[in-house]
C-alpha cells in the first residue's frame, strides 16, 4: 500500500490503519494485479532510524517516528515523492529500555489533521507539532504528569483524533484513558479505571454503540468502553485479556453491536455490547484460540473479517466467528483492503 500511495494511485493515509482507522482504503482505479516482478520501487532511504513505526501520509508528506540509540527518539517529515528529509524533531528517549525480549524502539504511528501532527513516543511523550516545520505546539509527558503505566514493551499506541479531542491510554490509576483538547493540550477528562490498569499496545477507536458515542481500548485486564462525552466507564470485557503478558496489540474492530478483540497468547472473541435498565454489559458471542490474533490487525468487508493468525490468513464470518476459508500463503502479516482486494505484508 505504501508503494501505491507514493506513486499517486491512492489517497492520503493520515493515521494508523488509514483515514477511518479500519485498515480500508476507499480509493478506486487501482491495479487489478501487480506486475510479475512486483510493484516498481520508487525510492529507498537508509537514514530513517530504528523502530517499528508505520508512516502516515498526507498532502505530499510522509511522517514517521524513529530512534537512534535509546536516548534519541524523533519524528520526521519527508517528501512522499522522493523520500527527501524535510525536517526532524526530537521527541524524547526510548521507553522501557530494559524490556525483555529486548525490542526497544519507536513504535507509534503519527496522526495528521490539517496543519497539525500528533505523536506519542514510546516513553510517553505526547506532542502536537506543526506539519510544515515540526515546531511544537504543546506537549505532555504521560508517565510524569498523569501517572501513566505502560506495558513491558513501552507505549505503542497511535493517538486518536476525534473532532477537537485527542484520546490516548496512559494507563495507571488516575488517567487510565485521557482526553485532551487537540488545539491547546488542556485536559477534557481523565478516566480512572477502578484499581487502575496497565496500558497495552493497541490503539483507541471511536464508535457508536446503543446510540452512545464511545471510545474503545484494550488494557491489560481487558477491553474497555467509555463514554466519549464524559470518560465514564460503560463496560469491560475480559475474555481476551492476557494478564501475564498484557498483550493487546490488535486494534479492535466493530460492526453494529459487536466488538472484536484479540491477544496473541489467548485468542480472539466478539462481544455483544448492550444497555438495559441495569446498565451496560459486554457478553461473549464467540471465542476461539484459532481466530485472527495477529499484530497486523484485521479488516471488515461485507459480512466477513480478514486477518492472520500466527500461520494462516483467514476469512471469518463476523457475526458467528465461523472460519470460511484459510490459506497458508503468507503466515503472520499486516493487512489492509481496497477495491475488494487484500494487501498484506508478511514475514515469510
Amino acid at each position: 500500500m505504501l508503494g501505491l500511495a507514493l506513486s499517486g494511485v491512492t489517497g492520503d493515509w493520515p493515521q494508523w490503519r488509514g483515514p477511518t482507522r479500519d485498515g480500508i482504503s476507499r480509493e478506486t482505479g487501482l491495479l487489478g494485479e501487480w506486475p510479475a516482478e512486483g510493484p516498481r520501487q520508487l525510492w529507498q532511504i537508509q537514514d530513517a532510524g530504528d523502530g517499528y513505526s508505520t508512516p502516515a501520509v498526507s498532502e505530499g508528506r510522509l511522517y514517521l517516528l524513529g530512534n537512534r540509540g535509546l536516548d534519541n527518539e524523533f519524528v520526521q517529515a519527508r517528501d512522499a515523492d522522493t523520500g527527501r528529509l524535510l525536517w526532524s524533531a526530537p521527541l524524547g528517549k526510548v521507553g522501557q529500555p530494559d524490556q525483555k525480549p529486548n525490542y526497544p524502539g519507536a513504535r507509534s504511528t503519527p496522526t495528521v489533521v490539517g496543519r497539525w501532527l500528533y505523536v506519542l513516543g514510546s516513553d510517553g511523550d505526547l506532542a502536537c507539532l506543526a506539519t510544515d516545520t515540526g515546531a511544537v505546539r504543546w506537549r505532555h509527558q504521560l508517565r510524569e504528569e498523569f501517572g501513566g503505566q505502560p506495558g513491558i514493551w513501552a507505549y505503542a499506541e497511535s493517538p486518536l483524533i476525534d473532532g477537537d479531542t485527542v484520546v490516548c491510554a496512559p494507563g495507571g490509576k488516575t488517567a487510565t484513558l485521557l482526553a485532551l483538547d487537540r488545539h491547546t493540550g488542556k485536559v477534557v477528562w481523565q478516566c480512572a479505571v477502578p484499581e487502575g490498569d496497565e496500558a497495552t499496545y493497541s490503539s483507541t477507536i471511536v464508535t457508536t454503540l446503543g446510540g452512545v458515542k464511545q471510545y474503545i481500548q484494550g488494557l491489560k485486564k481487558g477491553l474497555l468502553g467509555v463514554a466519549a462525552a464524559t470518560g465514564d466507564v460503560l463496560w469491560q470485557f475480559g475474555e481476551t485479556a492476557d494478564l501475564k503478558n498484557g498483550g493487546y496489540i490488535l486494534t479492535p474492530v466493530t460492526r453494529n453491536d459487536l466488538v472484536y478483540s484479540a491477544s496473541g497468547l489467548i485468542g480472539g472473541a466478539a462481544a455483544k455490547v448492550s444497555q438495559d435498565a441495569h446498565g451496560w454489559s459486554a457478553e461473549s458471542v464467540y471465542f476461539s484460540k484459532k481466530l485472527p490474533i495477529g499484530i497486523g490487525g484485521v479488516v471488515l468487508s461485507g459480512d466477513y473479517m480478514y486477518g492472520a493468525s500466527g500461520t494462516t490468513l483467514q476469512c471469518v464470518e463476523f457475526a458467528t466467528g465461523k472460519v470460511r476459508w484459510e490459506d497458508r500463503c503468507i503466515g503472520a502479516a499486516s493487512i489492509c483492503a481496497a477495491e475488494g482486494r487484500l494487501y498484506l505484508h508478511g514475514e515469510n
